[in-house]
């Protein structure tokens, strides 16, 4: 018996001493997840509590008061804004006016010619952006806004920079890649061309692949002055591979002024059908329909503004003269075509597309395309884009392609893969 009895004395014996120097552990990770909560939460770092305070002002500035709010399948949240709130009105020489009516559009305007081969797609009356799909519209006198989020601004390299493009001084500036077709020989008044819209690849999540419309005005300096509009697709600005419509101006080469879409005060938009900012739909497939939208920008002969259509006859809005010095008057160049961010990740060229992804050589229903160049002249007349000239700046990287024919008048191919054996 005493043999059994010291059996079972030992084991618990063993017992007690554990759960009597148990409480003392479980009290201390207690202790501890408080603590690394309480870091967590009230007690933020300096820094952290500093940023989340900009992001917050930030937001309220560029957010404004909805009349209604539409969410849109790809994730993008769709404010109907009154149009008098938009945030080009909080610009001191803009407050107390009015919504502009359109001016006189160019003469020869709606003259398009046709599209090529029966694999082809045009724009019908309005362009498709993926919010459309819901069914829901925003009321008239409100124009629908994409809503910035918090994760907006965390993708963000730089709060103080958001909503702007890196600094580009000139068509072959490190880290920016361009294939276009230019006009610099007359004085312009506006520009117009169909684009055909591809969801290119991007390489890394900072860069972006655009293909658009530049109005140009002054010297590649200090005091460059550009309109811009066409389809992009940037994953830090919009957190996703979407191509979306979207604008753009500056008055000092890209340095303290402007910036893309509603992000800052500048431009005004008039519809409430097209979102700037928002997700295209549908996009071209290779070797597949060809989908594509036309672009016409043009200064109002009468008050100086310079206004955009998106599609036949659907004017967005525009640029009031006030924001520009060299554009007030008259642009002297018109660029067409695309554009890259090379960040060169790991010390190659950057795999990032441009267009379809394919080089010009391949031609239709596979690489990307400008076609029906016209400028604007004097007279406000719209008229083919004589002398065009393309440059391409990394032709193993992105090429690029013209001609003319009575099927697309003056036209080019465009883009490429980026990154290959003749692009290292």
């Amino acid at each position: 018996m005493a043999s059994c009895s010291s059996f079972y004395f030992v084991p618990l014996l063993l017992l007690l001493m554990l759960l009597l120097a148990s409480p003392p552990v479980t009290a201390a990770l207690t202790s501890s997840e408080s603590s690394s909560n309480a870091t967590a939460g009230t007690l933020r770092p300096g820094k952290e509590l500093l940023k989340h305070k900009r992001i917050r002002a930030l937001l309220t500035k560029l957010n404004k008061p909805a009349l209604k709010t539409i969410q849109s399948p790809d994730g993008d949240i769709i404010d109907c804004v009154p149009s008098h709130l938009q945030p080009a009105f909080d610009h001191p020489k803009h407050r107390g006016q009015k919504i502009l009516d359109p001016p006189e559009r160019p003469k020869n305007c709606n003259f398009t010619l046709g599209s090529r081969g029966s694999g082809s797609s045009r724009v019908g009356e309005v362009v498709v952006q993926a919010w459309h799909a819901t069914g829901e519209a925003c009321p008239e006198g409100t124009v629908p806004i994409r809503r910035t989020t918090e994760k907006d601004l965390l993708r963000a390299s730089s709060l103080r920079r958001y909503g702007r493009k890196p600094v580009r001084r000139d068509s072959t500036s490190s880290g920016h890649e361009h294939a276009v077709g230019y006009v610099n020989s007359e004085h312009y008044y506006g520009a117009k061309a169909s684009v055909n819209v591809w969801s290119p690849r991007i390489g890394d999540p900072s860069e972006f692949s655009l293909s658009q419309i530049w109005v140009i005005s002054g010297s590649f300096g200090n005091d460059l002055n550009t309109i811009e509009a066409g389809w992009q697709v940037s994953p830090e600005l919009y957190g996703d591979s979407n191509p979306r419509f979207f604008t753009y101006w500056t008055t000092d080469a890209y340095q303290e002024t402007g910036c893309y879409n509603h992000n800052c005060r500048g431009f005004v938009q008039t519809t409430n059908k097209i979102a700037v900012g928002a997700a295209i739909t549908p996009e071209s497939v290779y070797n597949g329909k060809q989908f594509d939208i036309t672009l016409m920008l043009w200064k109002d002969p009468k008050h100086g503004h310079w206004w955009l259509e998106l599609g036949p006859g659907l004017v967005v809005g525009y640029w009031p003269s006030y924001l520009f010095t060299h554009l007030a008057r008259h642009a002297n160049m018109v660029q067409f075509g695309g554009e890259v961010v090379n960040t060169r990740p790991s010390g190659s060229h950057t795999a990032t597309q441009m267009g379809s992804g394919h080089f010009p050589r391949e031609g239709f229903d596979r690489a990307a395309y400008f076609r029906n160049l016209q400028v604007v002249d004097w007279d406000n007349n719209l008229i083919p884009a004589a002398n065009l000239k393309l440059l391409a700046d990394h032709p193993g990287c992105y090429d690029i392609q013209g001609g003319s024919n009575s099927y697309w008048g003056s036209y080019f191919y465009y883009g490429g893969p980026g990154r290959n054996v003749k692009c290292p």
